[in-house]
């Protein structure tokens, strides 16, 4: 039971129909919620061109591992990359890492791969998968969201160390994660 409880990939047929069950798919599982906000704190972490740039890799290259999980295309490890995600993005925050921007590009579209991959192969074929997709990015965009306002809010009070304790919290979930997958 407590796989279920901790991923929003239980695998049941019917939840993927249309736009409010794309809604709600990324706010039903820890491993979506805990990636999604740490790719809106690290943005925010990073600052400058990276508060929207990297959050729109991470749902563009979604959109494209969506995509390919509808097609039936291959894809390995794809639960065990979420649950990676969620520790990796945990980490790049506690630790305060700052790469060159286009390698955080590439580093959260790698890991948006495996999230819209899951996305996209669950949805059965008489869904809609236009409107079960744009719920799901809007749900993901809204996260992201949520995680910049967290990130900024935590600079305007001069508390930076909030946001690395919150990186260790969510690295701690994807251990947690990666031993239920």
């Amino acid at each position: 039971m407590s796989p279920l409880l901790a991923q929003a990939h239980p695998g049941l047929p019917g939840h993927t129909h249309g736009f409010a069950n794309g809604l709600a798919h990324p706010l039903t599982g820890l491993d979506h919620i805990c990636a999604m906000i740490a790719v809106g704190l690290w943005a925010a972490q990073r600052g400058g061109r990276s508060l929207w740039l990297v959050p729109l890799a991470f749902v563009s290259i979604m959109a494209l591992g969506g995509m390919l999980g509808m097609t039936g295309g291959a894809l390995p490890f794809v639960e065990t990359g979420i649950a990676t995600s969620v520790l990796i993005l945990g980490v790049l925050i506690a630790a305060s890492v700052r790469l060159p921007l286009l390698m955080s590009v590439f580093i959260v579209g790698v890991l948006a791969m495996f999230h819209g991959y899951a996305h996209g192969a669950e949805m059965p074929a008489t869904a809609s998968g236009l409107a079960y997709g744009i719920g799901f990015m809007l749900a993901t965009a809204s996260l992201h969201l949520c995680g910049i306002g967290m990130g900024l809010a935590a600079q305007k009070i001069n508390s930076v160390k909030l946001v690395r304790y919150a990186g260790g919290a969510i690295a701690a979930c994807g251990v947690y994660l990666i031993f239920i997958v």
